[in-house]
């Protein structure tokens, strides 16, 4: 491990948070309502734990819902494990540490078939057996999914049926604000306020043996993604407050076909799914011709950070906004059967997925880094654990093979559910939170605009000190809003990403160096960042196990 040059970026390290107007006390705190959040409220109440699950939207909002593609898994007669391990490892571009893919790719089968013993109605074959397909990176049919491009919206409808069946109690339209901590810093619970508008109200504190982070990625620091409206990096950011380590955070995922409707698009932007491309769908520029064919041995269904630098690259020579999705040999009956959603949503959009090319561009899509942690979920603080999209396992390395997100979720929440079944820490009273500051509202934009800008899929060094410099010029506030809670989560995250992005000076993944193409051996360590008590940030090198051919960047 080595200390890289320190840095000058500074983040909020606490909150100016409301008074608690009261206190509650439960087992385990479960924050974000995905499928890792609910997956693993379900098997602590199965336990016997009392769990208390905190969620910022409704029960089952979140990016799962929104998932399309499906959940990876070796259940196919001409698949093995040793494939699935492969793929993932050449797709993480030599940060992947590889006994945790081990232990995702072997538990896999397990998490989807407890699934589908919750009640799941995954899509079948003729014979009853889970319908498999493929998507890029994959060397074999084995993404299983339902309701055509549902896949998602049926994992939180199971999940959150089971969650109710048992009577696990539910904060929703409620924010976790900041950690509590002992007299050690260990993590003994969370101040956590209801939302009421934009207003966070009736403010609390809730005590807890352990605290467990689900919250998602971080995707809406870009100004358009595919990511839903509450992908604004709360956990990440509380879990850095808390004293915790994140890594990764330069490695977004950038998904290669995000319906492109206009150069002012912002927010949420629609997902044509890489199961279309997987069923047989094949990417065009505007005069027809193949983008990927001679670009990787995979062409349309290489690996997601291959597709979108090609794409971006593209784009960069050509002045064209977009490329295109074409999709219409496919027929109208099987795109509506298969990808009714998808349809649903190019129609909407003014565009014929069953007639013509779909016009589509990179967007950013899934945080490959987060909280430092285990595959059970232990983070490098006592009492605080980390789960699904909002941890760094080392699973994703630096580019997530596609559906295996979903999957890592259920595996690790079972994981890290199992550790607290077993052994809870004891009770220990909090400590009095230290007073912090925000960052205003206002400054979102300032921050989503500059980030998308100049940390997009392609990156320079110019660019990326330009973000970094104007990170350190935004307003603070002081005072606690839902809106300012969000723009404080997204400065810390694009903080992070600049710095990390800028210190990195190589290509890997899904960080592209336009300055610094190639990938060298001696970058093949993870980026880990702390901050201390006045919120400057502290970054170390980690070197990461991994097989020496996944070194190789497709």
């Amino acid at each position: 491990m080595s200390e890289v040059t320190a840095s000058l970026a500074r983040v909020a390290p606490a909150l100016p948070l409301p008074a608690a107007g009261g206190t509650r006390t439960t087992d385990v705190v479960v924050v974000g309502s995905g499928a890792a959040g609910l997956m693993t409220a379900v098997a602590l109440a199965d336990a016997g734990r009392a769990v208390t699950v905190v969620t910022k939207g409704a029960l089952g909002d979140g990016s799962t819902a929104w998932a399309q593609g499906g959940l990876a898994a070796v259940l196919g007669p001409d698949d093995d494990a040793e494939l699935h391990v492969r793929d993932t490892l050449v797709a993480g571009a030599g940060l992947c540490d590889e006994e945790a893919v081990r232990t995702l790719v072997d538990e896999a089968p397990a998490a989807i078939a407890l699934l589908r013993g919750l009640g799941a109605r995954l899509d079948l074959d003729v014979d009853g057996r889970p319908a498999l397909t493929r998507e890029g990176g994959h060397s074999r049919d084995r993404i299983v999914h339902a309701g055509g491009d549902a896949s998602g919206a049926e994992v939180t409808r199971t999940l959150a049926g089971a969650l109710r069946a048992r009577g696990v109690e539910v904060l929703d339209r409620t924010a976790a604000l900041d950690a509590l901590r002992g007299p050690s810093g260990q993590v003994v619970g969370l101040r956590v306020a209801r939302i009421d508008g934009g207003a966070l109200v009736d403010a609390g504190d809730l005590l807890a043996r352990a605290v467990v982070l689900a919250t998602g990625g971080y995707g809406q620091v870009y100004a358009a993604s595919s990511t839903p409206a509450g992908a604004t990096g709360d956990g990440l950011a509380l879990a850095l407050r808390a004293g915790a380590e994140v890594a990764d955070v330069e490695m977004v995922q950038f998904h290669p076909t995000v319906l492109w409707t206009g150069p002012g698009a912002d927010g949420q932007q629609t997902l044509v799914s890489e199961a279309v491309r997987g069923e047989g769908a094949v990417l065009v520029d505007r005069a027809g011709r193949r983008v990927m064919v001679g670009a990787h041995p995979l062409a349309d269904l290489a690996p997601r950070d291959v597709v979108s630098a090609t794409i971006a690259a593209h784009l960069r020579a050509t002045g064209d906004d977009s490329v295109f999705l074409d999709a219409s040999h496919l027929g109208a009956e099987f795109l509506a059967r298969r990808f009714p959603g998808i349809t649903a949503a190019c129609a909407a959009a003014g565009f014929d997925l069953t007639r013509e090319p779909v016009p589509v561009a990179p967007a950013a899509h899934y945080s490959c880094g987060g909280v430092l942690a285990d595959l059970d979920g232990r983070t490098s603080v006592p009492g605080l654990y980390a789960v699904g999209e909002v941890a760094c396992t080392g699973v994703q390395g630096a580019n997530r093979l596609a559906s295996n997100s979903i999957t890592e979720g259920l595996v690790a929440a079972r994981r890290c559910a199992a550790l607290l079944a077993a052994g809870l820490p004891r009770v220990v009273a909090a400590s009095a939170p230290p007073a912090g500051w925000a960052v205003p509202p206002a400054a979102r934009h300032v921050v989503t605009a500059a980030t998308t800008a100049h940390a997009g899929v392609l990156r320079d060094a110019d660019g990326l000190a330009e973000l970094a410099a104007g990170l350190t010029a935004v307003p603070t506030a002081a005072s606690l809003d839902v809106a300012t809670l969000e723009t404080t989560a997204l400065h810390t995250v694009a903080t992070l990403l600049a710095g990390a992005a800028l210190a990195r000076t190589e290509s890997r993944g899904c960080h592209r160096r336009l300055d610094a193409p190639e990938t060298r051996t001696e970058w093949r360590v993870r980026l880990v960042h702390r901050i201390d008590a006045s919120g400057h940030v502290h970054t170390r090198t980690e070197p990461v196990r991994t097989l020496v051919a996944a070194e190789v960047v497709a």
